[in-house]
């Protein structure tokens, strides 16, 4: 705000001193031409105060008339020039406000300072998204949904704007500015202590490493996401102690060869990491046998990383490749013909159109499947504004990085124990996860569940952990019924609950509960809000365990227990 007066002042000096100027001159002037009484005689010229009485009305248009008596001709003469004299002045004083109001400087200065007096009133846990592309905009968007409060910077200013015009339940604070500047983190809430984390998810991974090494620095306690797709700027990111590192073109590569060797597995965990209550995924089958790579960039050295240890016998297209050099490599772009069949694409099982360019990718695909129908196709989409395309093209498998951040980043935060039970998945078989897909596929008619996290103490669980705390019983399946019919259970599935050091992975219906337990759900985010309202209003809770329903009123509430009395005397 000081900044925005100062502005003002600065930018407003000169018309100030020219108006003073002008009035003085006025003034000072009325003083010394002499007047007439009502006999038509000289008289005295107006004392100071009638001057400047009759120059500040007049000056303002309002217009008194001549006080306190007729003025000669010299003094309307001077007031004559008075007037224009203020009329050029005033004229100038406001084309210079005009021009301040609508200087972009300015303009920014009110934003900035309105944006910082909103994230300061800011009075519940939020995130600091830095960066509103792609894949912050999925984030922001599944906060929205979850009802998590977020600020948001980003250096496009038409991004921030068209930000501003989505459906969002609440009014969120965004800024048109360079996240990677320390001061507009400060700005953004990075020392609130209401800050929860940063995500550092902008489209420049110099900017995402400069605003991790700041939030490092100037807070450290809090958590902070990144986005990095180079091994030189992960691994800086690494050494400033960046807690998650998120390279989508790693994880699809895990992916895939996961698709490929645990198909259930892979299909669980995807279920699991998707944004909450979107269209199920399909269902990826990737054939073992030789595959083809078009493009050996950053994306494709990571997808044969992955794909030889599975046993994937892979054939390289791409037009830095040497084939006298590296084996089963061809030199060429793939969106070609002959170069498919010289990597023999008649009988590959897959392909993987894996280039930068989105163009390119449909090219490679659509030629491949015209020369092998039963081929799988994977391509790399890179820019979500193709998405109608790729849609259109109904390819095997669509890598998406967006939405891979997006979707891990959302996880990390939101459901921090889904990290433990996806290190469990690794224990079990593919029969189990293809059970436990089932009852997913089920809660949320076609949707995917939202995954989220409770720990059962004062401030999230309050009810239950004093029922608990009391000594009481309380068991799992008993909670999971709905606060507005208990008869009917609630579309949820416990995946695991933590107790101090153990991990109890699908605990049973009739495991009691303690106090201090975390728990992992699966459910829709109306059975969400459903079980939380139950766990952390006591008369819900009631309700849930004994059927007695208990209104919010005292006097109610005191009334009943007098007619119970009445009912049963002793």
């Amino acid at each position: 705000m000081n900044s925005a007066f100062f502005l003002v002042l600065r930018r407003m000096r000169a018309p100030i001193i020219v108006l003073i100027v002008i009035y003085a001159i006025s003034v000072f002037g009325l003083t010394l031409v002499p007047g007439v009484d009502a006999e038509g005689k000289a008289a005295p010229p107006l004392s100071f105060f009638h001057a400047f009485y009759f120059i500040s009305y007049t000056a303002t248009t309002i217009g008194f008339g001549e006080i306190p008596t007729a003025f000669s001709d010299g003094q309307r003469l001077w007031v004559t020039v008075s007037i224009y004299l203020t009329v050029i002045g005033w004229s100038y004083s406001i084309v210079t406000l005009i021009a301040l109001l609508q200087d972009k400087g300015f303009q920014n200065t009110l934003t900035v300072n309105r944006f910082s007096r909103r994230v300061r009133q800011i009075k519940e846990p939020f995130y600091l998204v830095c960066g509103c592309g792609e894949t912050g905009n999925l984030i922001c968007r599944t906060f929205d949904r979850i009802g998590h409060a977020f600020v948001v910077i980003e250096k496009d200013e038409l991004r921030v704007q068209e930000l501003d015009l989505q459906d969002f339940k609440t009014d969120t604070p965004a800024l048109a500015a360079d996240a990677s500047i320390p001061d507009n983190l400060l700005r953004a809430g990075l020392t609130h202590p209401k800050c929860r984390a940063v995500l550092a998810v902008t489209s420049d991974e110099q900017a995402n490493l400069a605003i991790a090494i700041a939030v490092r620095l100037l807070n450290p306690s809090i958590t902070v996401i990144a986005q990095g797709r180079t091994l030189s700027v992960t691994a800086n990111m690494a050494s400033f102690g960046t807690d998650h590192i998120i390279n989508p073109f790693a994880r699809f590569s895990e992916h895939l060869a996961l698709a490929i060797t645990a198909p259930e597995r892979f299909r669980l965990i995807d279920l699991l990491t998707a944004l909450p209550e979107t269209p199920l995924p399909e269902i990826h089958r990737p054939p073992r046998g030789r595959w083809i790579l078009c493009g050996y960039g950053r994306f494709g050295r990571l997808i044969a990383d992955q794909l030889t240890p599975a046993g994937i016998e892979l054939t390289i297209i791409d037009p830095s490749c040497n084939p006298e050099e590296m084996a089963n490599s061809i030199r060429g772009y793939g969106t070609e013909a002959d170069s498919l069949r010289s990597a023999g694409i008649g009988s590959a099982a897959g392909i993987i159109a894996g280039s930068d360019n989105d163009v390119n990718n449909l090219s490679i695909a659509v030629t491949a499947a015209e020369l092998n129908p039963s081929l799988f196709v994977v391509t790399r989409q890179n820019h979500n504004v193709n998405a109608p395309l790729f849609v259109a093209y109904r390819d095997d498998y669509t890598m998406v990085p967006s939405r891979i951040v997006a979707q891990e980043c959302i996880a990390i935060l939101i459901t921090p124990l889904l990290a433990a039970f996806l290190n469990l998945l690794r224990e079990r078989d593919e029969a189990w996860s293809n059970a436990l897909v089932c009852r997913l596929q089920g809660l949320c008619d076609g949707r995917t569940p939202a995954v989220w996290g409770l720990k059962l103490n004062i401030s999230e669980a309050q009810a239950a952990y004093r029922t608990l705390m009391q000594k009481r019983r309380m068991t799992l399946g008993e909670i999971l019924r709905d606060g507005t019919d208990r008869s009917q259970p609630l579309p949820a599935v416990t995946l695991l609950i933590r107790r101090e050091d153990e991990l109890i992975l699908l605990p049973p219906d009739n495991l009691p509960l303690a106090p201090g337990d975390e728990l992992l759900f699966a459910s829709s985010l109306a059975a969400r809000r459903n079980l939380e309202l139950t766990l952390y209003r006591p008369g819900e809770l009631d309700y849930v365990l004994t059927g007695h329903e208990v209104t919010g009123s005292w006097v109610w509430n005191w009334l009943a227990t007098r007619r119970k009395a009445g009912d049963h005397p002793s």
